[in-house]
């Protein structure tokens, strides 16, 4: 009896409402999209925090950061690892935007993104840029082993303009 392989998540493609959510930064503090209404945002799921790849492309994102505010955009990141995690991810890593924690109920948000792996239980890598109006424009789902850096992203920010 052969085995079917799991299916690649399929993420929420440019033109789609982007769905409302709220996480924890912080054991006190929440993040909704809302709040970001009015500037681009840039959602990028990743696995886990401390995995290599993942160091490096949200080490990658705080070295660009200069490049996104130039588009008045905000980045967020997102994984279904809890709040201490990412705040001691974050602090060693120098990283400076927020990382959201969907960790309860576990992927959620990522769920709702099309950006959750079942078979791993991780948040996909996959990227999304929100317009100021909350449409998602530009989507990404990237190899989990493969950073998938920050071209695609500035590209469709500039797209935005």
């Amino acid at each position: 009896m052969s085995k079917t392989p799991p299916s690649k998540p399929s993420i929420l493609r440019a033109g789609e409402r982007a769905p409302a959510f709220t996480l924890n930064t912080t054991p006190d503090q929440a993040v909704s999209l809302k709040d970001f209404l009015g500037r681009p945002v840039v959602l990028a799921f990743y696995p886990a925090d401390w995995s290599p790849i993942c160091s490096d492309q949200m080490g990658l994102y705080a070295q660009v950061m200069p490049a996104f505010k130039k588009f008045e955009a905000e980045v967020l990141g997102i994984s279904v690892d809890g709040i201490w995690s990412h705040l001691a991810f974050a602090k060693d890593r120098r990283l400076n935007f927020p990382l959201l924690a969907d960790f309860e109920p576990k992927g959620a948000v990522s769920r709702a993104y099309g950006a959750f792996e079942g078979r791993t239980g991780e948040s996909a890598r996959a990227l999304f840029v929100i317009d100021r109006k909350g449409v998602i424009r530009w989507s990404f789902l990237s190899p989990d082993g493969v950073n998938p850096g920050a071209d695609g992203i500035l590209a469709a920010l500039e797209k935005l303009e």
